[in-house]
């Protein structure tokens, strides 16, 4: 892994789609940082290195594919790098991207036009109850579908899933989302958050989850914007979340979240043309400043 300066300032250029100034909204994001909570702190990346830290995190290949994304996940430079001198950030950033490598997939059936990066502390951290965030700035780009989320350590859905944010390329919104038996799928346990006016997820945002025996509550920039509770989950299956989960963040690109968002089927199922030529230029990003989990309030 490397870094790469003037290409960070061309990456951030072109998420915001204007300059590199700062955005009052970024405030927002910085208080939510220093109003975390005043707890133990279990796991923190600041993403300042010059490479992925393998005791905290692994790379996720080729191997894998669910939803119908046009992407083969690979462990590389391309796909997942880390950079300086982006605008708002604290130090370096973590940059996972798309690539568009179309015939170089081994998997026919899958056929991706896109290569891209996923990681995951699977088998290096784990934790049951307390609070994740990540402070992450995202491209606008239809279609795209890069995500922040926590998974169960056994088979899915059994063991549960909570999606802390997903965004799929209409940049006035995020989803959330809770899975696990009963209700995965077509869930009924998912939100949307419309941003105000002026606001988007091209800016610097803190997106979170507050998780206790008893509810799950979501956030972005401190605030609570959807709550689930253990009621509302056992209204359609077992409740699936006193168990250990284990961080996620991937860029995927198209498949089933986006098409069901935009119907969009060419040239790639949920991905238009423009955004395929805006990867091609490779300021297609999604940055992620920190991850840091405490433990749940004492």
């Amino acid at each position: 892994m490397f870094r790469t300066p003037s290409f960070a300032l061309a990456v951030a250029a072109a998420l915001t789609g204007t300059s590199l100034a700062a955005h009052p909204e970024d405030a927002g994001a910085a208080l939510a940082d220093e109003i975390a909570p005043d707890r133990t702190l279990l796991f923190a990346d600041e993403f300042n290195a010059s490479e992925l830290d393998r005791e905290k995190w692994r790379v996720i290949g080729p191997d894998f594919w669910v939803n119908n994304e046009q992407q083969m996940y690979v462990d590389d430079p391309a796909v997942i790098n880390f950079i300086d001198g982006i605008e708002g950030a604290d130090g370096g950033v973590l940059m996972l991207r798309p690539v568009f490598k179309p015939g170089i997939d081994p998997n026919k059936d899958r056929n991706a036009p896109f290569v891209s990066g996923r990681i995951e502390s699977a088998g290096k951290f784990d934790f049951m109850h307390g609070r994740a965030e990540a402070r992450i700035k995202m491209p606008d780009n239809v279609g795209v579908w890069p995500a922040f989320w926590l998974l169960g350590n056994d088979k899915w859905p059994g063991t549960g899933e909570i999606d802390i944010m997903e965004y799929v390329g209409e940049k006035d919104w995020v989803g959330v989302a809770l899975h696990g038996p009963g209700y995965s799928g077509e869930t009924p346990l998912v939100n949307k958050f419309f941003f105000p006016e002026g606001v988007d997820v091209t800016q610097w945002h803190t997106y979170g989850v507050e998780w206790t025996d008893q509810q799950i509550d979501f956030l972005i920039d401190g605030h609570v914007h959807y709550r689930v509770t253990r009621p509302m989950v056992e209204n359609y299956g077992k409740w699936r979340f006193d168990n250990d989960k284990y961080l996620i963040l991937n860029f995927a690109m198209g498949g089933a979240y986006p098409f069901k968002t935009n119907r969009i089927e060419e040239p790639y199922n949920g991905i238009p043309a423009e955004t395929v030529e805006a990867v091609k230029t490779g300021k297609v990003a999604m940055l992620v400043d920190w991850v840091r989990v405490y433990a749940p309030e004492e």
